[in-house]
Parts: C-alpha cells; structure tokens; sequence
C-alpha cells in the first residue's frame, strides 16, 4: 500500500515500540483500553484477544473488573494524537484517503485504493457478526470479492457508490438501534469518499458495540466462575509460598475489627464495615489491595451521603424546608450536584462553602416566592457555622449522621438480600443510598467468597495466640457467607 510505503524512512522505534494495526484506512484489527486494577499501565487488546479471554478467564482482572462491575464496558483505544503512534496514524490515514481521491478523479478512473479499501471492509465484518451467521457471510463475501470488483474496474464498469449502498444496507441490517440515526445519515452524505469515511466510523462504533456485547453475554458465567477461579489462584499462592510470606496490614485490620465483637462473624462484619472510614496512617490490607480505589470511592461515596443528609437536616431549621416536602426534595437534589465532584479531602472545603451558598439562595427563593420575609443576618449566620462545622468529622451533626449510616450499612450487610429503609435523614437520597449500599454489599461478598475461609484462619490464629485456652472453633464464615448469599453474584 502507497500510504504504507511513506512510513518506511520513520526511526526504528516506531517498529519496536509500537504495536499497530491501523496502518490503513481502516482499523481492521480495532483495539480496546482493558483497565489495570495492580497501578500498572492499561493494557491494549484486540477482539480475539477480547474473546480468548472472556471464554477462558485468562485475565483475572479482566474477570474480576467484569463480576463486580455491572457497569463495565470496554472503551476504543486512541493514540494520544502528540505520540508517536498518534502522528504516524493521523498521516497515513491522511495519505490514504488522499490518494484514493486522487486516483479516482483520475480520467481514466484508477481502483487500486478503492479495490483494496473494499477489500479491507470485507475483512471487517465478521468482526460484526455472530461466526454462525453464515449465509450473510457467504453474500458479503460474494459481492466484495476483490476478482470480481477488479474485472469490473478493468471492463470500466466499477460503481464504487453502488459499493457503498450496499454496506449501508448491511450496516443498517446489522447495527444496534443505538446506531440506527448515524446509518442513516451516511445514505446523506452526497461526496463517496466521506460516505466510506462515514462507514468506517460507524463500522468502528459496531466492532465496540460487538465487544461490548461480548462481555455482556460472558458476564453470567464470569460472575459464577471468577470467585472459584481467585480462590484458586490464591490457593496455589498460599502453596507455593507457604511459610514465607505473610499478610501484615490483612491482620492488623482484622485485629482492629475485633473490639467490641463476640465471634468471627461479628469481627468479619465490622471489619469490612470500617473499610468504609479506613484510617489514612494505616496500610491497607493487602489481601483487598486489588478492590483499593472501589473501597475508596464506595468511602467517598458514602461521606458524600452523610454530608448531604447533615446539611439537609440544618436546612430543615428553617420551616419553609421542613414544612414544605417539595422544598426539601429539590434543595437536597441541588446539594447532591454540588457535592458530587467530592472525592478527596481537600475538595470538601469549597464544596461546603458552596453548599451554603446555595441553601442561603435557596431558602432566600421559596420565602420570596410565598411573600415571606428573607433571612435575616443572624439567621444566614447561624445557618453558615453550623454548616462549616461539617468540615470536622466530629462536628455534632455529621457524627449523628455518620453514626445513622453506621447503623444502616451493619443492618444491611447482616440482611439477607433485602435492603433495609433509608436511616432518618436519608430519605431524600434514597435512590443513591439504595444504590450505594448494593455496590458495597457486591463487593464485600465477593471478596469474602474469596478470602472468607482464609480470614477466619486467621482470626482463630489471633485467638489462639491470645486465649490459648479458648476455643478455636469458632468459625462464623458460613453465617457470613449465608447472609450475603443474595449479593454474591454481582
């Protein structure tokens, strides 16, 4: 290919270091970002490799992200546009759709690209059908076949448009609803080289829509095999290591779970309970290192709901909010907005001063609109310390609310698949609460399928070390596993 040819002079390092498969007009072998949970890069894969690992679990990631996250989908992988990688794939596409321009207003008419551009559609598609969809295959191959176009660009008898409607009406036949609107507007496009252009961009969303697809079928089976698969994994870990290596931050954060518990049940409970406010000078446990930034953000998550509900109930000092429900609702839908971005503790500052601002306006809006008096300055003042007092963990009203939480998180976790009403305070948010509390459950019980049994070795090993004249039988992880049994298949 000329396009191909323009490249050769680049330095070696685009040969090393650089695993394309765009040298083309098209990305026939399109890949996907696959997300790393271990803090390495991300990885880049193609859809057999896609489909290699969704039918033979040889990515644990992959199977782990995909069990746990119902959400999951992959995304297309793009060059940033200043590497390396980036600059070569915008040129060569850039001399490719030029020199196909070029040939074709030649007179006469050279093919050459055009033949091989539809050539390498054809090669596309089975990426966007089902291997047992054979007699589309079978038609799609007959009527791109590169003999046949190349006699009829011989004989002058080559309708490269007549092509191009013919792919629309496969694409149309074949795509999600979701790319029905981008199928059609391709039928409008009046210039042919930006009608192919056009396809192979919606031929490239189909490859995505198909991969994704791929994984949403795989989900069932990955979700019923990827806990025995870890478990074995970490099985052959203890094995092959045993002796030699330890958990030590897994064990001080089951021993710190302990107070106040009568049975491994109870410490286990507690334990992943504290995940959710886990202190910031203590190393996170190893054994969960994988699930670290879903533990994180399920913490924020939560933080977000107990700040919330607290400046709700100070707004509600004021009778147009706690007389008036719809009041309350939207100042609590407007307060869940701004408080959203908050996912360290340096955002929460400014995200509180924000609040305030907003339920001062607020308040300020319903009491004009019912003809009433404003906020006076002493109001508006006792109303701003009682919400920058939320800064503080400590503060009385985010305690209360921190300890509400507390009550209906260690309800929850204890509850055997349903999920109990929101705590006082809560009620307006009770969609993101439900929400919340089942992504927590999820993952909780996944990692207890996982590591239940080992934890509970060690916590008898705790106890024994401790008591040794106590019993050491007392293994609570089938309780554990029972009452969470409803959520254990994300």
């Amino acid at each position: 290919m000329e396009a191909k040819d323009n490249n050769k002079e680049q330095p070696q390092q685009s040969d090393n270091e650089i695993r394309t498969d765009s040298e083309s007009s098209t990305d026939s072998m399109m890949r996907f970002v696959l997300p790393s949970l271990d803090g390495s890069p991300p990885k880049v894969v193609t859809m057999d490799e896609v489909a290699g690992m969704l039918k033979n679990l040889k990515n644990m990631e992959l199977a782990h992200e995909i069990a746990l996250n119902p959400e999951f989908k992959l995304q297309p992988y793009e060059p940033p546009m200043n590497s390396l990688e980036g600059r070569i794939k915008a040129m060569v596409h850039k001399a490719f759709w030029n020199l196909l321009r070029e040939q074709l207003e030649r007179d006469p008419p050279s093919y050459d690209q055009a033949i091989r551009l539809l050539s390498e559609i054809k090669e596309d598609f089975p990426q966007l059908l089902s291997p047992n969809n054979t007699n589309a295959l079978s038609r799609i191959n007959a009527t791109l076949d590169e003999a046949l176009i190349r006699q009829q660009a011989e004989r002058g008898t080559l309708d490269f448009r007549s092509y191009a409607n013919f792919v629309i009406n496969l694409l149309a036949s074949m795509c999600a609803p979701a790319r029905d609107e981008a199928v059609a507007k391709l039928r409008e496009i009046d210039d042919v080289i930006d009608t192919f252009r056009g396809i192979l961009e919606v031929m490239a969303l189909m490859k995505l829509d198909m991969a994704n697809f791929m994984v949403s079928a795989a989900r069932n089976n990955i979700a019923a095999n990827s806990v025995e698969y870890e478990k074995q994994k970490f099985s052959t870990f203890l094995r092959e290591y045993h002796g030699t290596v330890g958990f030590p931050a897994t064990e001080d954060w089951l021993q710190r779970a302990r107070a106040g518990c009568n049975n491994n049940e109870e410490i286990l409970f507690n334990a992943f309970k504290q995940l959710l406010n886990y202190p910031a000078d203590k190393e996170f446990p190893e054994l969960l290192r994988i699930d670290k930034e879903r533990f994180e953000g399920l913490s924020w998550r939560c933080q977000r709901l107990i700040l919330c509900a607290a400046l709700i109930s100070i707004a509600q000092g004021v009778p147009i909010i706690s007389q008036r429900r719809e009041n309350r609702i939207e100042l609590a839908k407007q307060l869940d907005i701004i408080v959203q971005h908050v996912k360290q503790q340096d955002q929460l500052s400014s995200a509180i001063d924000n609040c305030y601002e907003q339920i001062r306006s607020f308040i300020n809006k319903c009491l004009e609109k019912e003809k009433l008096p404003l906020l006076s300055e002493s109001q508006e003042t006792q109303i701003q310390s009682q919400v920058k007092q939320l800064i503080n963990k400590s503060s009385p009203v985010r305690t209360l609310m921190a300890n509400r939480m507390d009550g209906f998180v260690r309800v929850a976790l204890r509850s055997n698949g349903n999920i109990p009403p929101p705590p006082a305070g809560f009620a307006d948010f009770g969609e993101e609460l439900v929400a919340f509390i089942a992504s927590f459950r999820r993952l909780v019980s996944y990692n207890h399928a996982v590591f239940g049994e080992y934890f509970v070795q060690l916590l008898n090993k705790q106890r024994n070390s401790a008591e040794p004249s106590a019993d050491a039988g007392n293994s609570s992880s089938n309780s554990l596993s029972s009452n969470l049994a409803q959520t254990a298949k994300p």
